[in-house]
């Protein structure tokens, strides 16, 4: 337990002695900071590209999921900022900074096959 002033209290105090708060709140707080930034390093699905990939049936497994992380990782690193992500049969259209898929489409059954404000190609194997 904290003491002020000689009194023994049985919370931590705010004001006082800032160490023993220090000591206490680090594990917590590191623990937090690494989850956090865990979670903003995935890749997300925007709503529409989750409207997409129902729409179009297309399902991802784990292992997928991974490969298009590592396909974002890559053009990260070579400084990308849209790209078009190839994986099998399948076309993602990923925004780099923002680590978001913006749509998904399989390659096979559609018309287009003109993909436009991308600066990157990455296949994802």
């Amino acid at each position: 337990m904290a003491e002020i002033n000689g009194i023994t209290v049985p919370f931590i105090p705010i004001v006082g002695n800032s160490e023993v708060v220090r000591k206490q709140s680090d594990p917590v707080s590191s623990s937090f900071n690494s989850i956090f930034n865990e979670e903003l390093e995935k890749v997300k699905f925007s709503n529409h590209a989750l409207k997409r990939l129902e729409s179009r049936n297309i399902q991802l497994s784990e292992i997928d999921l991974e490969k298009i992380q590592n396909a974002v990782d890559k053009a990260e690193s070579k400084g990308a900022k849209d790209s078009l992500v190839m994986m099998d049969n399948t076309a993602f259209i990923i925004n780099i900074p923002n680590k978001t898929v913006v749509t998904a489409m399989e390659v096979s059954g559609t018309d287009e096959n003109v993909f436009t404000n991308i600066d990157s190609v990455v296949f994802a194997n």
